[in-house]
């Protein structure tokens, strides 16, 4: 039997390299292609159908929250011919007496109240307002020549005047309805009433909604984002702007253009804007980009605007590409993983035994090394419970010192604050008795005046009692404190001896923030300046220096007074605990201990010094928060 020769022939070289030539050379970056082909498609696909679903439903919120614009505004449109009706008005404008105005001052400051609107004034034929809602205000509207305002041209000539600007008095922005007053065919003046529409921007904020209205000019006069009020969404030419500015319609703001970095209109009220990331719209390093839907608002040239963000959407959209590109890359990796593992499976069974006595001995030395650590781990965590347990009584013991250092500071200040508390006691018990018997003549500015005085006094002795509240509160491990308001704060709670001495205060410090509560702040500086103020109760002419500089990122506060100063002795136990110099019971010795205990918690220092000039020097030094200091005070 003769055999075939053709069986055992070897196959020609180049046959059998190809097909693995083909396989690594061209399948990776045909995956690759493929892979981005679909992940893009994927991604367009999603993005066209949410972006479609956005829109449907912020349609409806646009017409939801355009209706409530429509309805606000609307609300008030009755309010200015009201005033036809009234009698004391045409009787005002025929005849401007100071008795007329009165009248007619009170009833408009009835119905400003009543109808919750901002201001109600009238003004006779020239512009001139004659009686007005805020006539009892500093910024009153009386006597004030409007003429220039398009609602009082257009109202005096018959035709309604809407207008939304800015108020030239005071600078505050409102919605004006005007209505001319008519008498026997004749306009005889203008009645003119004020709104203001910031509320629905509250509103807008409250509920995360993202619009803006603009008005004729394409001015954006209410916006959800303030960064967008009283900007234009449209060009202004150079002519444009001079006008507006020559009406006042909008103060003194310069109308800059709201430009997006791309638009695409989509259809008609329907465009997506995208601002640039430098934009101060812009909160992400990213562009930002919407579903601007427009529709305009009834009985007004104005525009109310919705605006959709789409960074979920593309976020959502990406996530899709990207899911679908990574399906795909699975599916053909699951393909090439099940045809190589067909040339691997004999090696990993051969393997499999070799593998498996290795793991036994790793097994084997896990457990040992395991039970090791087990019982160091125990006898760690008995050794962290212990000193945990040490290290919260050592806190307890530490916040009841420093609550008792200030009750103790407190009692000491309590006659020196009950002095401050009867002056305007008594001062409001005798106003108060003027004021009934002032009323009773009629005299309404002295009376006037003397609950303004009452009222000042009320604030001061509200100051005195906030102070106390917030000294004595407890104070947090952590935090950051402003040094002038803790010296403030310090200075008025030692008020009445401050006062009751001829003091005389050297402030040479920065408002910096360091890192200590602001409370334990304060307690700190209480100390110091009581100590300072008890040791120059002899002096007749005392001084008291309060000097800072920033040095190596802290920042030092020296206390410095020129008392009797403190002798050698007493300076080697000036921080124990329950040591005093002070007399009888004036102090309990912990005012020192808990200042220097305090400092050294938010890694400071407390330290003294004895100039030879005589006197005592303390040094506080407390972490900055930030490396530049504020402005010295």
């Amino acid at each position: 039997m003769k055999c075939d020769s053709n069986l055992y022939r070897a196959a020609m070289p180049s046959l059998a390299v190809k097909p693995r030539l083909i396989r690594h050379l061209f399948l990776p970056p045909l995956i690759i292609a493929m892979m981005i082909g679909l992940g893009y498609i994927g991604f367009w696909v999603s993005e066209h159908y949410g972006i479609h679903s956005l829109g449907e439903n912020g349609q409806r919120q646009l017409e939801l929250h355009a209706r409530a614009v429509e309805s606000e505004i609307s609300k008030y449109t009755y309010l200015p011919s009201l005033l036809e009706l009234e009698t004391s008005v045409s009787q005002l404008l025929a005849d401007p007496t100071p008795e007329h105005r009165q009248t007619v001052n009170d009833y408009l400051e009835g119905l400003n109240r009543r109808s919750r609107s901002r201001a109600i004034y009238v003004m006779d034929t020239t512009g001139r307002v004659m009686a007005t809602s805020n006539w009892r205000d500093v910024d009153s509207y009386l006597g004030e020549d409007l003429s220039f305002r398009a609602y009082f041209q257009n109202a005096v000539r018959g035709q309604p005047g809407r207008f939304y600007g800015i108020g030239s008095t005071n600078g505050e922005p409102g919605y004006y309805l005007a209505h001319g007053l008519e008498e026997h065919g004749k306009i005889i003046g203008v009645a003119v009433v004020k709104v203001r529409l910031e509320a629905m921007e509250e509103r807008w904020q409250r509920a995360r909604l993202e619009a803006f209205v603009s008005d004729e000019n394409g001015i954006i006069i209410l916006s959800s984002d303030p960064a967008r009020r009283l900007k234009s969404v449209v060009p202004l030419s150079e002519e444009t702007k001079e006008k507006l500015a020559r009406s006042l319609q909008y103060y003194w703001f310069p109308l800059n253009e709201l430009q997006p970095l791309a638009r695409e209109i989509l259809s008609e009220g329907v465009e997506k804007l995208t601002f640039p990331a430098n934009s101060e719209l812009a909160s992400d390093d990213e562009n930002i980009s919407y579903l601007a839907q427009t529709r305009p608002l009834g009985d007004t040239p104005w525009n109310f605007t919705l605006l959709t963000p789409l960074q979920d959407l593309r976020r959502e959209a990406i996530n899709q590409g990207i899911l679908v590109a990574v399906a795909f890359a699975l599916c053909a990796f699951l393909l090439i993983a099940w045809n190589e593992r067909r040339k691997v499976i004999a090696t990993r069974l051969a393997a499999r035994e070799a593998l498996q006595e290795a793991n036994n001995q790793l097994e084997r030395r896990i457990t040992e090394r395991t039970t090791d650590l087990r019982a160091s781990n125990e006898r760690l965590k008995g050794q962290i419970r212990e000193r945990r347990l040490a290290e919260e009584t050592l806190r307890r013991a530490q916040d009841e010192l420093v609550q008792a250092g200030k009750l103790a500071a407190i009692g000491q200040m309590s006659t020196s604050i009950a002095h401050e508390l009867n002056q305007p006691l008594a001062a409001l018990r005798t106003l108060s008795g003027n004021t009934v018997r002032f009323l009773e003549r009629g005299q309404l500015d002295v009376a006037s005046t003397n609950l303004k005085t009452i009222n000042e006094l009320i604030d001061r002795m509200g100051r005195i009692t906030a102070s106390l509240r917030s000294f004595a509160r407890r104070g947090d491990d952590k935090g950051q404190a402003c040094l002038g308001k803790a010296v403030d704060a310090a200075l008025q709670l030692h008020g009445a001896r401050v006062e009751n001495t001829p003091l005389q205060l050297h402030r040479h410090f920065e408002a910096v923030q360091v890192q200590i509560d602001q409370t334990r702040l304060e307690q700190i500086l209480v100390n110091l300046i009581g100590n300072a103020l008890d040791a120059m109760q002899a002096q007749p002419q005392p001084e008291l220096w309060l000097e800072g500089e920033a040095f190596d990122g802290k920042y030092r506060l020296r206390v410095r007074d020129n008392g009797h100063g403190i002798d050698a002795e007493a300076r080697k136990h000036l921080f124990e605990p329950f040591f005093t110099t002070k007399p009888g019971e004036q102090g309990l010795g912990l005012g020192l201990t808990l200042s220097a205990s305090l400092a050294a918690a938010t890694g400071g220092h407390l330290g003294v010094e004895h100039p030879s000039s005589g006197g005592t020097a303390f040094v506080l030094s407390l972490p900055l928060v930030s490396p530049t200091p504020a402005e010295p005070i």
